[in-house]
């Protein structure tokens, strides 16, 4: 039995349907969780093991009430916040479970950090080409991601094989985890089946000007900044103050610190701690204005050099736009100042398989040449064109079978010896080669091993295909899980009598617990009388139970018994 539920249950039960989801929600309650009374749910949210789960979610303000509390003081401006989190009564004193397991804990005390000074010249010119290369960075990381979707580990992150292959690429091993946070908060990447790809807002991400590539990382770093740092403006506090921020939570300190290197990168805090002009608007909660920050960014540039020996040169940083084109068509060799790029068959061949032809590709250099199209780079545009779609791969209607043709039987002859090709399984059927695969995986194996394949539909047009297609935009998951159902069902049980309800209860469990009763009986002449009675069983509207006093089995009516209290052995 536990009479520490029963003042709870009653709060519960007087409280809102809002307060309820509010708490519910906050406490990580399951809607199909067995209550099926709020004398349960009082127990179960009083439960040692659920308060612990709680503890490491509270901010330090509220971690100093509680204590507070507990210790017989007052927890301040933090009581409503505590009692609608059901760990405080109405009146401020914590309910008795919750002080063992607040025993032995504590808080650091951390007086009120001020806000960061402003930055120096030098330390916002800093801070700015710091912002601008995580920004270019992140579109890094998410091209190798849209093409090659990462492996993620059990705990989420990425394999070290892999961040070493990105480290291959230029990109730093040390700040992968927090770029690939950063670009979830934003919904610009997203974990599915154990594999982190990009969605489709990456999409027009990857597009957008640098400005509102970094306008779109900043707003969604400040929204998703967890309670403890979060201001009351929608800003957040002093960062100094964040490795304080949950002192409870035994992972805060490296998530603290994954936050402030995310801010560090974004260019919100200068390497001194102190803080750029562009940064403090959004600090306080202010839409966020890059126009300080672009003002320190070196110009973008819209024209490139074609050079004969396929490659392309950048005279500065190429608009992101055209960048991720190019890159399309074009293997990137190095990003600087002066970034170049080095046309290839394969990267040419690329092209077309996600939609590019030979007029597109053409107009698309053509219009940001500076020097025009050479003749090798045009070359080699006109041959992967004719070699394209020399490999067909489509449904025979007869068999449902995949079905691989081409013009050119030496290819076909090739494929069917093909070792890479096995797992396939092809087999000859007149001049072509067919295989129980689906067509998009003999499709991709071919484009793999590098045969010039194409898929050809039913209407004999060739659609264009994505590997990896992004994920539908959707909201993030923020909404708390519809619990209203469970509300419902709690009020259905709740009786008119408490008290009574609440009585049953306890028989009910001290029989089960074969405890030691004393119970307070009303006669019948409206006197009352005291039993010590060891319960044996209830059923009926009857208790039964032997009298310590008589050393008899009594059998006492549920309805006359007045009061019942567990004596301890």
């Amino acid at each position: 039995m536990s009479t520490h539920a029963r003042p709870l249950a009653d709060w519960l039960a007087a409280s809102s349907d809002d307060a309820l989801q509010h708490l519910l929600s906050s406490r990580g309650v399951r809607p199909d969780v067995p209550w099926q009374d709020f004398f349960d749910a009082a127990e179960a949210l009083l439960d040692p093991s659920a308060l612990t789960k709680l503890l490491p979610s509270l901010t330090a303000a509220e971690a100093a009430a509680l204590l507070r509390a507990a210790d017989g003081g007052d927890p301040g401006g933090e009581r409503e916040t505590l009692t609608a989190l059901a760990l405080l009564r109405p009146d401020g004193t914590p309910y008795a479970p919750l002080v063992p397991v607040l025993a032995g804990r504590s808080v650091t005390e951390v007086g009120d950090a001020a806000a960061p000074g402003p930055a120096a010249e030098t330390a916002s010119a800093h801070a700015a080409e710091r912002a601008f290369t995580t920004v270019a960075v992140l579109a890094d990381v998410l091209l190798v991601a849209r093409e090659a979707p990462f492996a993620l580990l059990a705990g989420g992150s990425i394999s070290a094989g892999e961040k070493r292959q990105l480290a291959d690429s230029g990109i730093s091993a040390d700040i992968v985890d927090t770029l690939l946070a950063i670009a979830i908060d934003a919904g610009l990447a997203v974990a599915a089946n154990r594999r982190l790809r990009t969605t489709a807002s990456a999409e027009t991400w990857l597009i957008s000007s640098v400005a509102d590539r970094w306008t779109v990382l900043v707003t969604s770093f400040r929204a998703s900044l967890p309670r403890g740092v979060r201001s009351a403006d929608g800003g957040w506090t002093p960062p100094e103050s964040w490795p304080f921020a949950h002192p409870w939570d035994p992972s805060w300190p490296e998530r603290s610190r994954m936050l402030r290197e995310g801010a560090r990168l974004l260019g919100l805090i200068a390497e001194d701690g102190t803080e750029p002009e562009w940064a403090a608007s959004v600090r306080r909660g202010e839409d966020a204005d890059p126009d300080a920050l672009v003002r320190l960014l070196p110009a973008e540039v819209d024209r490139i050099f074609l050079q004969n020996d396929l490659t392309a040169i950048a005279p500065g940083p190429l608009e992101p736009a055209l960048d991720v084109r190019l890159r399309g068509i074009a293997a990137r060799e190095s990003a600087a100042q002066a970034s170049s790029y080095r046309f290839t068959a394969e990267s040419m061949a690329h092209a077309f398989v996600v939609g590019e032809t030979e007029e597109s590709i053409l107009e698309f250099l053509g219009g940001i040449s500076l020097t025009g199209i050479p003749q090798p780079l045009s070359y080699l545009v006109a041959q992967t064109a004719q070699r394209h779609g020399l490999v067909r791969v489509s449904i025979d209607d007869e068999t449902g079978r995949t079905r691989i043709e081409s013009t050119d039987l030496h290819l076909i002859q090739a494929m069917a010896v093909d070792q890479s090709l096995r797992p396939l399984a092809l087999a000859k059927h007149a001049e072509s080669l067919t295989t129980r695969v689906s067509r998009e995986t003999v499709y991709w194996a071919l484009t793999d091993a590098r045969y010039p394949a194409t898929l050809v539909g039913a209407d004999g047009a060739i659609p264009v295909r994505e590997r990896h297609p992004a994920p539908a935009v959707t909201a993030p998951d923020v909404d708390a899980p519809d619990v209203s159902a469970l509300i419902a069902r709690l009020r259905d049980h709740q009786g008119p009598d408490a008290d009574a309800a609440w009585l049953d209860r306890e028989l009910e469990a001290a029989v089960r617990a074969k405890a030691v009763l004393q119970v307070t009986v009303g006669m019948p002449d409206g006197s009352t009388r005291e039993l010590l009675l060891e319960a044996t069983g209830i059923g009926g509207g009857r208790l039964r139970g032997r009298d310590r006093a008589a050393d008899v089995e009594r059998t006492l009516p549920v309805s006359s018994i007045l009061a019942a209290s567990v004596v301890a052995q």
